[in-house]
């Protein structure tokens, strides 16, 4: 089980910013989110020119008519010799990183979301004649409009068909895909399936004009201070296959963020390489050209520098395959809302729930327990307070969530600690598969 320590010591709000230009606000429910800026959309930010950070000379003649140069370079024979080797193993391990991204690139691709927009437009008649409410006549029209870009990767390819892997915030609520190749062209996307509480998702494309198809590394070896590139579309296609490079600064984060189903809890990497709005969805790799993760969000608050998160590859895997199989991720459904107890009043908790004050602001509140649900069945009521899953302690729903979708599947019985009127309990509950619209718990 990840540390969820880390969600507790960070005070950053998390906001899942959609592609779109117009951006939504999705509603906050009962969470409070605390990383900010998912890597996706398309702002108008500063472009920053990078440089090389070495630069290797070849002129390695000394002037044979200073006596003096002569001797220095003597002296010094060992420091000199020293120097040049680094030199040349900086630029060969420039090279490579070269090497590789070229070798990698025509598997990256941009993608395009797009949205149908409805139009009102207004006849007036015969603009010469006084005007008559029964001459207005009001013709309504949609049409598609481009609403953000993003990124993804090829991952495979079968037959006639190849598959991309990016961010399901970056395809979220599109009624067009189109996916720019490294050849320039342009082809339609078909969307595969969908999960917003993994932020992943799958989009098919004809394999015609696709010669390169990414190899999936492993991140569990992963270790912080390892170099790793990252490969996207920043502001959109005209930066298309922009490469950052940075180091894993720290592995097996824990970060909430909220999507279009509620907050989820989620495993990340942590890197320092630059992950810019239309980055999303594209591949985080080795300098071998292996993807270790799908960049996905950012810390972007005032005086926050280098902080990004990639969704690790071996995570990452099993989603993929189940949205290739079946469009969907089957989750096991509970049937309960909740709420973070944190969030309920202290003098509720002790005067109608029941809570000493050592059992205060520790659990998960139920509202409200869904007729005929697994939690039913096994006697959960509303205002029982969730403690611990399978022995596993939870404080909040992002963690319970993050228990029961990362180490239960459907049809197992779990173990539910919970206090009720102050007394701690345990029921067994049996779980069957989530449905489209019951995702409180």
């Amino acid at each position: 089980m990840t540390n969820h320590n880390d969600e507790k010591q960070t005070s950053y709000e998390l906001i899942t910013i959609e592609q779109p230009k117009k951006q939504k606000k999705k509603p906050g429910g009962w969470f409070r989110p605390f990383v900010s800026g998912i890597a996706g959309g398309t702002l108008a930010l500063g472009v920053y020119v990078l440089t090389p950070y070495a630069h290797h000379s070849e002129s390695s003649t000394a002037n044979d008519s200073s006596s003096t140069k002569t001797e220095a370079v003597s002296q010094n024979d060992t420091s000199t010799n020293t120097s040049n080797t680094t030199a040349v193993q900086t630029s060969n391990s420039s090279s490579t990183i070269s090497n590789m991204v070229e070798n990698v690139s025509p598997a990256i691709v941009g993608i395009t979301n797009y949205q149908t927009q409805s139009q009102t437009t207004t006849d007036f008649g015969d603009t010469n004649t006084p005007y008559d409410e029964s001459q207005q006549n009001q013709n309504n029209s949609s049409q598609e409009e481009e609403t953000g870009t993003g990124s993804g990767v090829i991952f495979k390819k079968s037959g006639s068909k190849a598959y991309v892997l990016t961010n399901n915030h970056v395809i979220e609520g599109a009624t067009k895909l189109t996916v720019s190749l490294h050849n320039g062209k342009t082809v339609e996307g078909k969307l595969v399936g969908s999960d917003s509480l993994t932020d992943l998702a799958v989009v098919e494309i004809s394999s015609s004009n696709v010669t390169k198809v990414a190899e999936l590394g492993d991140s569990s070896s992963l270790r912080a201070g390892e170099t790793v590139i990252a490969i996207g579309n920043p502001l959109g296609e005209d930066l298309s296959r922009t490469v950052t490079q940075g180091i894993v600064s720290g592995v097996d984060r824990t970060v909430s963020m909220e999507t279009s189903a509620g907050e989820s809890s989620v495993n990340v990497i942590q890197t320092d390489a630059a992950i810019n709005p239309g980055n999303s969805g594209g591949p985080l790799l080795t300098t071998d050209g292996k993807v270790v993760g799908i960049t996905s969000m950012k810390i972007s608050e005032t005086g926050v520098e280098g902080i990004g998160f990639a969704l690790p590859i071996n995570d990452v895997k099993p989603i993929a395959e189940q949205l290739l199989s079946k469009g969907k991720i089957e989750r096991p459904y509970i049937g309960i809302s909740m709420l973070d107890l944190e969030q309920v009043p202290d003098a509720y908790q002790k005067e109608t729930l029941g809570l000493t004050s050592s059992q205060l602001d520790k659990g998960v509140y139920v509202k409200e327990v869904a007729s005929g649900s697994p939690a039913a069945k096994a006697g959960l009521k509303a205002e029982d307070v969730i403690t611990a899953i399978n022995g596993e302690k939870v404080t909040t729903g992002s963690e319970l969530r993050h228990e029961l979708y990362t180490n239960a599947k459907v049809g197992d019985t779990v173990k539910i600690t919970l206090v009720r009127n102050g007394k701690e309990e345990t029921k067994q509950v049996t779980l069957t598969e989530s449905e489209s619209k019951q995702v409180s718990s």
